[in-house]
């Protein structure tokens, strides 16, 4: 658990024998590549912390397609933020992208957690902080850049994110079809490089 003590230690300070007590609220799970953690259209019981692998959240949309609104690798945290705080039925489902550890915790445990070590509030303070500037930015993104920019501008700034997630799921994200996708890779300098 020395990845998640490490992220909790950027933010707050921990005194000796408190991330124990603080890790108690926490479930520790292993998670198969593809497997659903919260399937759309029920109550969102549990918010996601990613030790290891990567997870995605999506909708079907009108049409039946899969929508990708989020991914969380390693040290992010992933929920139906609306859902799981109001304890309600969310439209997404979350899923492995790759095999996966997590911590997770409901509902009802975090509001104890809080309760019982308030610094963790501060904390989540600031991942909400930075997880609500992250989707600030990404709104503007999708205004301000051609589709083709906002490809170069994903793979210039998430690299790894390339190299670990299916293609039909980076087009899902940035709203593209993977046909569409397909052709703006073939025009991308970074990919020509890796090609020779």
């Amino acid at each position: 658990m020395d990845t998640f003590r490490n992220h909790l230690e950027k933010f707050i300070v921990l005194e000796d024998g408190e991330f124990t007590e603080i890790l108690a609220f926490f479930e520790h799970e292993k998670v198969s590549k593809k497997q659903n953690l919260q399937i759309a259209d029920t109550i969102c019981k549990k918010h996601y912390f990613v030790i290891s692998g990567c997870l995605r959240k999506f909708f079907i949309n009108d049409r039946g397609v899969e929508q990708t609104t989020e991914f969380a690798i390693e040290n992010w945290w992933i929920t139906d933020h609306i859902a799981y705080e109001r304890q309600l039925l969310s439209p997404f489902a979350i899923q492995a992208v790759e095999s996966s550890i997590v911590l997770s915790i409901d509902y009802h445990s975090q509001e104890k957690l809080l309760m019982k070590h308030p610094k963790i509030e501060r904390y989540f303070r600031y991942i909400y902080q930075r997880a609500f500037a992250a989707s600030q930015m990404r709104i503007k993104y999708l205004y301000d850049f051609s589709r083709e920019e906002l490809y170069f501008h994903f793979i210039q700034n998430y690299p790894e994110f390339i190299q670990r997630i299916p293609q039909y799921l980076v087009a899902s994200f940035l709203g593209f079809t993977p046909e569409y996708l397909s052709e703006i890779r073939k025009k991308s300098p970074l990919i020509s490089k890796k090609k020779r």
